[in-house]
C-alpha cells in the first residue's frame, strides 16, 4: 500500500513539474526560441573562426616549413673536394639542397621567409617566419630593413615574449652595425636592465661594452666589462672581458 501511495506521489510531482514548466513557457514561447536561434548562431559562428583558425595555422606551417627547408639547406662551396678528391656535384651544379655560398643560401630563402610572414603575419608561424627573416637581412649586411622587421616582430609578438625578447637582441646588433652606435646603445642598456628575462646578461653587458668601445667612451665601456667580471664569474666570456679591461687600462 505504502508502495503504491509513493509512486502516486511521485507522479503527482512529475505531473506538477511539467504543469510548472508548461506554465512558465507558454508566455515566453517566442523568447526561447528566439534565444535558442541565438545560441546556435553563437555556436556555429564559434566553430567556423576555429576551423579557420586551424586551417590558417597549418597553411602558415606549411609556408613557415618551405621557408625553413631553403634556410637550413647545406652549404657546399664549389671549391670542396669529396673524399676521392672529387669535386661534389651539389657544389659544381647547384644541386637542390645545397648552395655554393651561405649568402646564396640567405638570398635563395628572403622571399619564401618574407611571404610566410605576410600570408599570416600575427600568428605563430607568421612571428617565426619574420623573426627569421629579420636575421637573413642581418646576416646579408641590410642592418636598416633589418631593423623595421625586427621591430615589427617585436610588435606583433609582443616585448616578453620569447621572439618579442630575441627581436630586442637582433634589432641592438643591426643597430651597431649600422653604424647607429647610440640607438644600439640604449637597446643594449636597456635589455641590461631587465633581470626579469631569461635573457643571457652576461652577453648583453659584453655587447653594451662593445657599443661603448665603438663610440669611444672608455669608462662606460669599463663599466660593463667589470659588470661580467664581477657579476658572471661562470661567464664564458669572462677571459674576453677581463682582456679588454686590460687593454683599455693600458
Amino acid at each position: 500500500m505504502k508502495r503504491i501511495e509513493r509512486r502516486h506521489l511521485k507522479q503527482n510531482e512529475l505531473a506538477q513539474t511539467l504543469a510548472a514548466a508548461r506554465e512558465f513557457i507558454e508566455p515566453r514561447r517566442k523568447q526561447i526560441t528566439g534565444t535558442i536561434v541565438v545560441v546556435i548562431v553563437i555556436a556555429i559562428a564559434v566553430l567556423g573562426i576555429t576551423l579557420f583558425r586551424r586551417q590558417t595555422q597549418s597553411r602558415g606551417q606549411e609556408l613557415l616549413a618551405d621557408a625553413m627547408v631553403a634556410l637550413n639547406a647545406r652549404v657546399v662551396p664549389a671549391t670542396t673536394t669529396g673524399q676521392n678528391g672529387d669535386i661534389p656535384a651539389a657544389a659544381q651544379f647547384g644541386a637542390t639542397g645545397t648552395f655554393a655560398t651561405e649568402e646564396a643560401k640567405l638570398i635563395a630563402a628572403l622571399p619564401k621567409l618574407k611571404a610566410a610572414s605576410d600570408a599570416y603575419p600575427d600568428s605563430q608561424a607568421g612571428i617565426t617566419a619574420r623573426y627569421h627573416y629579420a636575421s637573413a637581412l642581418a646576416a646579408l649586411g641590410r642592418n636598416a630593413d633589418a631593423i623595421k622587421e625586427f621591430e615589427e616582430v617585436e610588435k606583433r609578438a609582443g616585448k616578453d615574449s620569447l621572439y618579442g625578447r630575441m627581436a630586442r637582441l637582433g634589432e641592438a646588433d643591426a643597430q651597431a652595425h649600422a653604424g647607429q652606435v647610440d640607438a644600439a646603445i640604449a637597446s643594449w642598456k636597456e635589455l641590461a636592465a631587465d633581470t626579469s628575462s631569461d635573457l643571457p646578461q652576461d652577453a648583453i653587458l659584453m655587447e653594451l661594452a662593445r657599443a661603448y668601445v665603438q663610440k669611444g667612451n672608455t669608462a662606460e665601456a669599463k663599466k660593463a666589462f667589470s659588470e661580467v667580471v664581477d657579476k658572471h664569474p661562470e661567464s664564458p666570456y669572462l677571459s674576453e672581458a677581463r682582456t679588454e679591461l686590460e687593454n683599455l687600462k693600458g
